[in-house]
């Protein structure tokens, strides 16, 4: 028995954004106008139900097209998929950009995370309310980092149609906001990629050297620069080869892990069990965070062409692009590459004559940042809630859709291409012995040249700041973002290598360095980021899914108090940190306490 939504019926915009993603319905089993004849058999279900993957994106075309996701459209969604409608209404009610309750057709998503809102984000939120009032058709809505920091306060505009329109405001002012989400194709374009790369074309660059020096549109000028030079050099070496070069490179996962590359791909390489999959993991949603999308906006291609060098290195034929939704314009742009990549026979059946098929599909994430963490993505593609699975089976063995599965993230695999081209032995004499290769960092906050910044491994973070800029009255910095750590002013000699971070008692993560000067209240940034857990915790584990609101509780309770008060919450804090710390699934209960922490003991940010 299933729960069903009354007898709620799609609208035939509803039906028509369904219809567009998978075609008309061929019985009336899955809702076709016939007789009802044919309702006294299913005809093909295994087949319907093997598209369950397709009702993550069935649910974008529909908030896409209309705003939100009615009972009727859920419903006919489901009928077409045969997924049964509590699961699919749990799956549209798990992501923040969807709304299964009536709202207008344009959101504006303000952010109001760490870089944000030391930028006035809740003052613009105020006037934002302010200037448009009631009843002006806009739904103003707090968001979680939109990856955007660079240019904070940001804010995105969605207005629903066919096609859906978007506009970034950012830096944002209440009169662009307010322009972007009345008008939205009226709105200022966005600036380069280049602009948030303060090195952009400096000689001696490897992971950037193209963003602000290619045409991102352009397939000939990508391939003018080096493009499409490391895979005729991986078919040159086979995938044995190119595996090979990846693990004596170093090369490890940049996403915060520091998992080694070349392991995970010989892992999955050797599995006998078939077919392999390939996720490039682009849902960058940790705060500050930002690198992944100035790479996809600005040199689209490389990471075309890293996924198949990956692609052929493991095995896999098929390759998935999860890319969060809150990045317009690298969609567009990606979209573009792919499109470009397939007529030029550099995606398909036969990559560059040499036999070997391979194809990416993006996946839309919306607005979930456990979806970062690899097997709650999977479960994300697969179609279900995007909950972390315990581990083992690791995913090398079992991941996507059951099958062996490499994952890494944008970074990881736009530093293949360097590895192939210039050769192993020197790409490891780049950085430390134990953090090799150049590393991209994004900086932001109390810096005169916010931005994504590309250092060999072993630079501290003063010489690191000292290129961005530092402001008078620094702080505290915040490395590694809302699941890092702090340190303090007088400790920038940290060397930025895995290591280094290590030993200094922090982490580098995926690679936030975040400034802030004494003009930001530091208890309520410890507020925003608890707050920001206890939203993004998928409430799967009872860990997470209690200590992270304990922890927001508690710390509300010391903002509103002062001295002495707070030293029986700050013990509670450090019994809830424990716990989440040891007895969570994933990485997100982990470290949910790991910035609070660090700020109570290093900076003393209660004293």
């Amino acid at each position: 028995m299933d729960l069903h939504f009354g007898d709620s019926k799609p609208t035939d915009e509803e039906r028509a954004a369904v219809d567009a993603l998978l075609g008309p319905p061929e019985s009336s089993w899955e809702g076709a106008d016939r007789s009802d004849a044919d309702l006294r058999w299913a005809r093909g279900g295994r087949e319907a139900r093997d598209r369950r993957d397709l009702l993550l994106p069935g649910l974008h075309a529909v908030n896409d097209r209309v705003g939100w996701i009615s009972d009727g459209a859920l419903g006919y969604l489901c009928r077409r998929l045969t997924v049964p409608p509590a699961e699919a209404y749990g799956v549209a009610t798990f992501y923040a950009m969807f709304s299964v309750k009536p709202r207008p057709a344009t959101v504006l998503h303000v952010c109001t995370d760490l870089a944000c809102a030391a930028a006035g984000a809740p003052e613009l939120c105020a006037g934002i309310e302010a200037r448009l009032g009631p009843g002006s058709g806009v739904s103003v809505e707090r968001s979680p980092c939109l990856g955007l920091c660079e240019r904070a306060p940001a804010a995105l505009a969605i207005r629903a149609g066919d096609p859906v329109r978007t506009a970034v405001s950012a830096p944002a002012t209440v009169h662009d906001a307010v322009l972007a989400a009345s008008s939205p194709d009226s709105a200022p374009e966005e600036p380069p990629a280049a602009t948030a790369v303060p090195q952009a074309g400096q000689d001696g660059l490897m992971l950037l050297r193209r963003v602000g020096v290619v045409d991102p549109s352009s397939l000939d000028d990508y391939r003018a620069h080096g493009g499409y030079t490391a895979l005729r050099r991986a078919f040159e070496l086979g995938p044995a080869g190119v595996i090979r070069e990846v693990t004596d490179s170093g090369l490890v996962g940049r996403g915060g892990a520091a998992f080694p590359t070349g392991r995970k791909w010989q892992a999955t390489a050797s599995q006998p069990d078939r077919p392999h999959h390939l996720v490039c993991n682009a849902d960058e949603s940790e705060p500050g965070t930002f690198k992944d999308r100035v790479l996809m906006e600005g040199d689209p291609y490389a990471l075309v062409e890293a996924m198949t060098i990956a692609g052929y290195a493991t095995g896999a034929h098929q390759g998935y692009l999860y890319l969060r939704g809150e990045y317009p314009r690298a969609l567009r742009r990606l979209e573009h590459a792919l499109a470009q990549a397939r007529a030029r026979g550099l995606l398909g059946d036969d990559v560059l004559g040499q036999g070997y098929a391979f194809d990416i599909e993006i996946r839309r994430g919306a607005g979930a940042y456990i979806c970062g963490e690899e097997t709650a993505l999977f479960n994300s593609i697969e179609g279900y809630r995007g909950e972390p699975r315990s581990k083992p089976p690791f995913p090398v063995d079992k991941g996507l859709f059951g099958k062996p599965t490499v994952e890494n993230n944008v970074e990881t695999l736009v530093n293949v291409l360097p590895i192939l081209t210039m050769g192993a032995p020197a790409y490891a004499a780049i950085g430390t012995e134990r953090s090799t290769g150049p590393k991209l960092f994004c900086v932001s906050g109390s810096v005169e040249r916010p931005g994504v910044y590309e250092v060999p491994f072993g630079a501290t973070l003063g010489e690191l700041l000292g290129l961005a800029g530092v402001r008078e009255g620094l702080r505290a910095v915040l490395l590694g973002g809302a699941a890092g750590g702090f340190v303090r002013a007088d400790e920038l000699d940290v060397p930025l290598t895995f290591e280094g971070t290590r030993e200094a008692g922090t982490t580098l993560g995926s690679g936030v360095v975040m400034a802030f000067d004494d003009s930001v209240p530091l208890p309520r940034l410890l507020l925003r980021i608890a707050e920001f857990f206890r939203d993004e915790s998928c409430g799967q584990c009872v860990p997470c899914r209690v200590g992270t609101v304990r922890q927001e509780e508690a710390l509300h309770r010391i903002v509103e108090r002062t001295g002495a008060d707070a030293a029986g919450d700050i013990a509670l804090l450090r019994e809830v940190g424990r716990a989440m710390r040891d007895a969570s699934i994933c990485g997100l209960g982990q470290t949910a306490w790991n910035a609070v922490e660090s700020a109570i003991d290093r900076l003393g940010a209660y004293e």
